[in-house]
């Protein structure tokens, strides 16, 4: 946006991940394990701290970048072999990794220690279930796929640019549903 002191911009993934976390009614506070160290996982880190979620578990393919995160932010880096341990604990797991994407692998994780209560998240949302989403949901596990967080982070943008509210609904989920499936 344009200031009187000039042009402010900033990043609205932590509100957009927070709203689509408190649209699924994950509010149940405890640990998180968050997959991924680029600048949406630490988003997620800041949301889910944020919330009162810990300890906040960082794991990254590349050991390094885990560390780094989890050190700026205050969460516990977890080695990308070790992943799955703890899961028992975890009020809920979020895939931050381009892992799942279209034109990427899977993302290979094991969700047979998942606690019953555990909410999935996958913040990627093309496509829109992905193996990590499918295999929660045949568990039973609440889900929260990355569609809800992309229409969430347009909010704050929408109201400076357009000085109104944005109606983020069923009408508008089902809109961005169709074109989704229209691309393949």
């Amino acid at each position: 946006t344009f200031e009187a002191d000039g042009v402010v911009a900033d990043n609205s993934d932590v509100y957009g991940f927070q709203m689509a976390l408190d649209n699924a009614r994950a509010s149940a506070v405890g640990p998180a394990l968050v997959l991924g160290a680029g600048g949406a996982a630490r988003a997620v880190v800041v949301a889910l701290l944020a919330a009162g979620f810990g300890p906040v578990r960082v794991a990254n393919r590349t050991a390094a970048r885990a560390e780094a995160l989890a050190g700026d932010l205050g969460a516990e880096p977890v080695a990308w072999d070790r992943r799955t341990a703890g899961l028992t604990d975890a009020a809920v797991l979020v895939n931050a990794t381009s892992l799942g994407m279209t034109g990427a692998p899977a993302l290979a994780f094991d969700l047979a220690n998942a606690a019953a209560s555990l909410v999935v998240c996958d913040i990627v949302y093309s496509p829109l279930q992905t193996p990590l989403l499918r295999a929660a949901h045949a568990r039973g596990l609440r889900v929260v796929d990355g569609l809800d967080m992309l229409m969430r982070q347009a909010e704050p943008g929408f109201r400076r640019w357009f000085g109104a509210e944005p109606r983020v609904d069923a009408a508008l989920r089902a809109r961005l549903v169709a074109v989704l499936e229209a691309r393949g």
